[in-house]
């Protein structure tokens, strides 16, 4: 496979949009790489495996430190999913995604304005999951692995430029609790945080030191389970100590696909990703990407449809699978050969076409993602959120962690699916214990049995399509994982009816635009990559610079 280096990756940042991007290479390392949206984390990860930790003991750290490194989406108070690919063993997925609490129901937030408050947080799973990955992986002992977040919340981390602009703006921002400013504001909120300084948080210390030395089920019962308890009752939630001691991270088959011989893994549901993912290059394989070009109008809109065909489908049939039954044909190859039949190269297919019977009506995020690989060649993909940018932005007083807002991830009005993106099908409304849907898509590709590729992004319902683009530029369009990383992507989600892009190739616009689509342009994904080298083995991690980042390896 031929890969293109240097000068293209420079290119390709110097056409998105979004922030000012640094030209990067890929870091190479022979042992161990981990790959994620903070530096002090990365650097925490590489220091478990030099100690003799394997890839989910560097996970289960990482996890940890960018609770404290990284606020907006690193966490405790939520949830997420890992992929874990051992060396001698098939792709296992845990899920440890938030559940509703057993006081709501499907008609709970139909009238929900805000989802900035304690009324909007699910039942946390993170700390759960970490647990079961730690027991069925790990190596070293669990207090060595909580640790450098103990340290790195006493001490303190510098802040970065990306981090130090997000606390500012959203500090501004409503909802949330007083604590959240308390916290995180600079002297109260009185003063803006600037590049450098430090960020120490006392309280959450405490917590994680608490988890340190008791394990996981300090979080879930005793003290700091009667913190958050009285946090949820201080805005009226409505998580309580039953769900608390009945929550359970759970492990799942993967969704596996091939596409032009390569295996593919992704997330089984509750998460989308894996389904979606798998569906859309069963769709893309019907076509030469290579010959059609990458960056072809035709190769574009392509795309778009073949998202918004899969994005449709998602919305029509998954769900938690303990609550619904999902179609087997969903990631059947004659299931994708009959959604390409209406595809037309020439313009777009209208989405309200593709309703297949929802009704469609008018109405009056924040993730992170991290791959990690060690010296044996075992490997983690993790995706955890706290849905959106510091989740609700209620800290739990006394503990000083944020709470997630994921309630906001059911479909919020039954039977009221809107032009706008609003889904109300039957497949994720709640239900007491329900997990909610997520987009969220950590993956490994694999060709001949050797592990390929770890990648994964963060932001919502963009998640999916970042991983494809990611996975199209490698496999199809033969970029190195840099670049792959670094070039423009897309987004269609089926509703509302519209291509997001990051590209700013105005002759590419207009050609699209000529075929039906109406563009916006939007910053997409922060996809940490890991690719390994099929000749040398050696792994090249790609961090995305649309946010931060850092590719650490020894």
């Amino acid at each position: 496979m031929s890969r293109m280096f240097g000068t293209l990756a420079i290119i390709l940042l110097a056409v998105s949009i979004g922030p000012a991007q640094e030209a990067r290479t890929a870091t190479v390392a022979k042992n161990g790489m981990v790959v994620c949206v903070s530096p002090e984390a990365a650097d925490v990860g590489v220091a478990i495996l030099k100690k003799g930790g394997n890839a989910t003991d560097a996970s289960v750290a990482v996890a940890f430190a960018m609770a404290v490194t990284h606020p907006a989406a690193g966490n405790i108070g939520g949830g997420g999913f890992m992929m874990v690919a051992p060396k001698n063993g098939k792709p296992v997925m845990i899920d440890y995604r938030e559940t509703a609490p057993k006081l709501c129901d499907k008609d709970t937030f139909a009238k929900t304005t805000s989802w900035f408050d304690q009324k909007a947080v699910g039942v946390p799973g993170t700390v759960r999951g970490l647990e079961f990955a730690h027991k069925k992986f790990g190596k070293l002992p669990w207090r060595e692995l909580v640790e450098p977040a103990v340290k790195l919340a006493e001490e303190g981390f510098l802040l970065n430029k990306s981090t130090a602009n997000s606390l500012n703006e959203y500090l501004k921002k409503p909802g949330g609790n007083e604590e959240f400013k308390r916290v995180f504001g600079k002297d109260g909120g009185k003063e803006p945080w600037k590049i450098g300084d430090r960020l120490t948080q006392p309280d959450l210390a405490k917590t994680l030191k608490l988890i340190s030395e008791k394990g996981p089920d300090a979080f879930y019962t005793g003290p700091l389970a009667e913190l958050l308890l009285a946090e949820i009752k201080a805005g009226e939630g409505y998580i309580r100590q039953d769900d608390l001691n009945d929550y359970k991270a759970v492990e799942r088959e993967t969704i596996k696909g091939v596409y032009r011989g390569f295996d593919i893994f992704g997330p089984s549901p509750p998460s989308s990703g894996g389904i979606c993912i798998v569906q859309m290059l069963n769709m893309l394989e019907n076509y030469d990407l290579k010959k059609m070009g990458a960056d072809s109008a035709d190769t574009r809109h392509l795309i778009a449809e073949v998202m918004r065909r899969s994005f449709a489908d998602r919305a029509k049939y998954i769900g938690d699978p303990a609550f619904t039954k999902i179609p087997d044909f969903l990631t059947t190859k004659e299931h994708a050969k009959k959604l390409i039949e209406s595809i037309d190269l020439k313009k777009v297919t209208p989405s309200e076409s593709l309703a297949d019977g929802i009704p469609i009506q008018d109405e009056a995020k924040s993730t992170t993602h991290f791959s990690v690989m060690d010296a044996d060649g075992n490997a983690v993909s993790n995706t955890y959120t706290l849905e959106e940018t510091y989740g609700s932005r209620v800290v739990v007083r006394g503990a000083g962690y944020i709470l997630n807002n994921e309630m906001g991830d059911f479909n919020r009005v039954p039977g009221v699916t809107t032009r706008k993106g609003g889904v109300g099908t039957a497949p994720n409304l709640v239900a007491p214990g329900k997990r909610m849907l997520s987009s969220q898509t950590p993956v490994f590709v694999f060709k001949d049995g050797k592990l390929l590729l770890v990648t994964g992004s963060p932001g919502g319902r963009t998640i999916i399509n970042t991983v494809l683009c990611v996975v199209l530029n490698v496999l199809d369009f033969e970029m190195d994982i840099q670049a792959a990383v670094n070039a423009p992507r897309q987004h269609h989600q089926w509703f509302p009816d519209q291509l997001a892009v990051e590209f700013t190739d105005q002759k590419l616009i207009d050609e699209l635009t000529a075929k039906g689509h109406k563009i916006v342009k939007r910053r997409q994904g922060d996809a940490h990559s890991i690719w390994i080298d099929p000749k040398t083995g050696l792994y090249h991690g790609a961090a995305d610079s649309r946010l931060a980042g850092k590719a650490a390896g020894y």
